[in-house]
């Protein structure tokens, strides 16, 4: 990657997925302009970022007016990555109002910042757009089947207008925009209260306490790791003459929970005792990404084996459990058999 001949905007860089781009950008030599309102973020991925000379970190909520701080140095951005929202169901859920904002108005005012300093805009969108799809893999053109009153509406919805934003500005000519579609993305610099699959039951793995599966197990999901996921969007952003169409983002390899946790166990992470809980509302059966587009026009595709990627993300994980002064097992392994405990109880 060459990078940007000025510095790049990157709005919900302390993020998961952010801190991960921000460093990628900053390592290629890049100036990366950081905009977080922190709500969501790890304060340590910012202590990570700031050892960059190159990086600058500006408080701020894209819901709000943007802070002088980067409307002063505008005209100066050459990309611009939107990232600003919480993609967590437990943590979009906790402020519905806020989340919808966040996509909406902080992606018109981001949106509205490219066109005045002629900045490629790049939107990250979500696999949510799909919902409970009723086409598998799903492929771009796809509309989705997605519930509009539902307790995720917020984000699905949410990322849904963020899309129409985003192409309603590239068919006006006012914005060079790309949209990428990301899905389940996992690694290290995940929150330990993330509330997502994988980083619960890695936690509950290796605190030795049972791994609550939601439903039967058997939904599915592809797991890209984050390093994978980093590279497409970069990709997508410096790809010259794209036009402007959503780019799925994400693993093929689809996987049933249950599967999941078989993978964990085999690590030497994963405690005896299963919990079932009912299904969260709107919580899709099945999602598997058609990356037919991502590879014909950006030469992209996931590289990190699974089983590889969730070692890296168990050892990481640890080490902040250790951090934390949280005692960490390893080594429990589980059995074929292994005992089952119904919701709720022991």
């Amino acid at each position: 990657m060459t990078a940007p001949s000025g510095p790049t905007l990157v709005a919900g860089g302390a993020g998961f997925i952010g801190s991960h781009l921000c460093r990628a950008l900053l390592e290629a030599g890049g100036q990366v302009v950081c905009l977080d309102n922190l709500q969501t973020a790890r304060a340590s991925n910012l202590l990570a970022l700031e050892r960059h000379a190159g990086f600058t970190f500006v408080h701020g909520d894209v819901t709000q007016p943007l802070p002088e701080a980067i409307t002063a140095r505008a005209p100066g951005f050459a990309r611009i990555y939107n990232l600003a929202c919480a993609a967590s169901p437990d943590l979009y859920q906790a402020d519905p109002e806020h989340t919808m904002l966040t996509n909406v108005v902080g992606t018109v005012q981001l949106l509205r910042l490219a066109e005045q300093t002629g900045a490629r805009f790049l939107l990250t969108s979500t696999s949510e757009v799909y919902g409970e799809p009723e086409i598998h893999p799903q492929p771009e053109h796809y509309r989705g089947h997605v519930s509009c009153t539902g307790p995720r509406a917020c984000y699905d919805e949410g990322k849904r207008a963020a899309e129409t934003l985003a192409f309603d500005f590239a068919r006006r000519g006012r914005a060079d925009v790309r949209v990428a579609r990301i899905f389940n993305t996992y690694g290290p610099q995940m929150r330990l209260d993330d509330g997502r699959v994988v980083s619960n039951l890695i936690c509950q793995a290796l605190s030795g306490e049972p791994l609550t599966i939601y439903g039967d197990g058997s939904q599915t999901r592809s797991f890209c790791y984050v390093a994978d996921t980093v590279d497409g969007l970069i990709r997508l952003m410096e790809c010259e003459g794209i036009d402007p169409q959503p780019v799925n983002i994400g693993n093929q390899q689809e996987i049933t929970i249950n599967e999941l946790v078989e993978v964990l166990s085999s690590l030497g992470t994963a405690p005896l005792d299963i919990v079932h809980r009912p299904l969260p509302m709107d919580d899709p059966q099945r999602r598997r990404p058609d990356i037919s587009r991502a590879r014909a026009v950006l030469g992209w595709e996931p590289l990190t084996p699974l089983r590889e990627g969730l070692a890296m993300t168990c050892e990481w994980f640890a080490g902040e459990l250790r951090s934390n002064g949280l005692p960490v097992t390893t080594g429990a392994r589980a059995a074929p058999g292994r005992r089952r405990v119904a919701a709720g109880g022991a």
